[in-house]
């Protein structure tokens, strides 16, 4: 009999696990003894805080991170048609949403491996359940160009999308380009384009405010985004 790969989410910044994540979410850790891992260091440190029963020491762990082919993990999945279970951690949040373990559930779903998600924190979606923009119709876009020009056109480019298709827009941006970030925005789209900030989603200095761009011209200094982890939208 088949084991199963099981995606286990991981908190994105509550420093209580339970409040994240089900406790049915750490009984099927206990059944995992080889895990699926973006970075070795997080990883132990979630599995300790989350009640690992098994010694860490004897835990198999395989990185999976934006350096690692598909020839690296030809193998990884291995150990489930021997009947264990494998899992799978994200970095922070779900795994495969803008992570890299979409590259392990590909290769499960070719092989015919079951695949198991579970429940946890999304900072897109929890970002976009606060937005106040359109939920029915909505793209995720990764970063955006770091060159200013090229950035400035992949925002326009974005904004048509929003009003042609009214699909919210959602993309992320490296912490410490953060504030740079929102100025782009909120001088680059339309004064009544409409921007939403989601940060430290989660945490107790959580922020989240959706504002007209022309609004966030002046509200902008007001807030430091830098080295925060944040969402940004953009809406009608």
């Amino acid at each position: 009999m088949k084991g199963r790969l099981i995606l286990f989410p991981v908190p994105i910044g509550a420093e209580d696990i339970a409040s994240s994540l089900p406790a049915a979410n750490a009984e099927l850790l206990a059944s995992c003894h080889t895990f699926i891992v973006e970075e070795l260091r997080t990883a132990r440190r979630f599995l300790k805080k989350a009640g690992y029963p098994h010694a860490i020491d004897d835990t198999v762990f395989l990185e999976l991170n934006e350096h690692t082919s598909q020839e690296d993990i030809v193998g990884y999945l291995d150990a489930i048609e021997r009947g264990e279970n494998i899992g799978l951690l994200s970095e922070a949040g779900l795994p495969c949403v803008a992570d890299p373990g979409a590259m392990i559930t590909r290769v499960a779903q070719r092989r015919g491996i079951e695949i198991v998600p579970l429940i946890g924190p999304s900072s897109l979606m929890l970002a976009l359940m606060a937005s106040g923009f359109n939920g029915q119709s909505f793209a995720f876009n990764g970063y955006l160009p770091v060159d200013k020009s090229k950035r400035a056109a992949a925002i326009r480019h974005l904004e048509e999308r929003l009003h042609r298709e009214h699909q919210t827009q959602l993309f992320i941006e490296a912490p410490y380009r953060n504030n740079q970030m929102l100025e782009a925005l909120s001088t680059v789209l339309q004064p009544n384009t409409m921007i939403c900030v989601a940060c430290d989603l989660t945490l107790p200095t959580q922020y989240i405010r959706s504002l007209s761009a022309a609004k966030w011209q002046k509200e902008r200094e007001k807030v430091n985004l830098h080295k925060r982890n944040t969402v940004f939208l953009i809406g009608e």
